[in-house]
């Protein structure tokens, strides 16, 4: 089974936010490689001054992930945006822990090198985030009500 070593950061003022153990949970569920990577849960305007910087996008987003390194082993940080979690939840239907656990899912697939950019892509990425969320005892994240 592939290691994980996570630091969790907690840089949003939102109360209940998931724990650093379900953070855990979530992603270690996702490893397919040894991993060491930070999750820091942000707020809105960290999530946007990101954003801008390194995706020239202005707008706070829901997940970015940065990939740093693949040796030794396979290194990243994962930065969620809390709002907008909660925000997409709301509109969703969608119970907010699932949600978090949806975007860890993601965030550490990305650190894997999958990705979405196009049908092919986004149609694998999306299958195996409903495997192991599935396995993890949520719905399919996609089925939005």
């Amino acid at each position: 089974m592939p290691q994980l070593s996570l630091s969790v950061q907690f840089a949003s003022p939102f109360a209940n936010l998931p724990t650093a153990n379900q953070f855990r949970k979530w992603a270690k569920a996702a490893l397919r490689v040894d991993t060491e990577a930070t999750i820091r849960i942000v707020d809105e305007d960290e999530g946007r001054a990101l954003n801008l910087a390194y995706r020239d996008k202005d707008y706070a987003t829901n997940v970015l992930t940065f990939p740093l390194s693949e040796t030794p082993h396979l290194m990243g940080d994962i930065v969620i945006c809390a709002p907008i979690v909660m925000k997409e939840a709301a509109e969703q239907h969608k119970l907010i822990e699932a949600h978090f656990a949806h975007l860890t899912v993601h965030g550490v697939l990305h650190l894997h090198g999958y990705d979405h950019e196009d049908a092919h892509q986004a149609e694998l990425m999306e299958s195996v985030e409903i495997q192991i969320l599935a396995k993890l005892g949520y719905a399919n994240p996609y089925l939005i009500t």
